[in-house]
């Protein structure tokens, strides 16, 4: 579906999750095949361990690493353009760190948040010059997808509330 699609809209990009083993190879492939808009994101469903991390620790580190590679090789395969899904500050220093100490500007990559979730940081990174995409889940699933992500993370439930009755 999606290099039928990538051949028509040019803006069509896939959803990689950093817990799966074979994320790492998809990455590669996707971005040797060119024009890569590729988001990495946790990964949120509940998959056994002989297809993924089950540490948060060991989830983090696989995305740094893809995020790392993806950064590093924009000018290797043209038409790539990764974007960091997360809420997670720290994920996001390091990659803000990350692509400054490297000379990577922001326009080259983009941040996406969830809507209503951490709007303060959504707004912080916006002012500070990255791009900023926030994305709102939609169809007849969207409700369990927002309660998962409530869910992955305890403190996303206060700025959910925060949201919606303000502070």
């Amino acid at each position: 579906i999606y290099r039928r699609l990538r051949g028509e809209f040019d803006n069509t990009g896939l959803v990689l999750q950093a817990y799966l083993f074979r994320t790492e190879s998809d990455v590669r492939r996707l971005m040797e095949e060119g024009q890569a808009h590729l988001r990495l994101c946790k990964g949120a469903y509940d998959e056994p361990p002989a297809v993924a991390w089950q540490e948060k620790a060991d989830v983090d580190r696989s995305l740094v690493s893809l995020m790392k590679f993806m950064l590093d090789s924009r000018d290797a395969y043209p038409g790539t353009y990764p974007a960091l899904a997360s809420h997670d500050h720290m994920i996001i220093n390091w990659t803000k760190a990350y692509a400054y100490t490297h000379g990577i500007t922001p326009d080259r990559f983009e941040f996406q948040m969830l809507y209503g979730i951490r709007r303060d940081l959504q707004q912080q990174l916006a002012d500070q010059g990255y791009r900023m995409r926030v994305y709102i889940p939609y169809g007849t699933r969207w409700y369990p997808y927002y309660m998962r992500r409530l869910a992955e993370r305890p403190a996303n439930v206060v700025f959910f509330a925060r949201a919606m009755f303000g502070n």
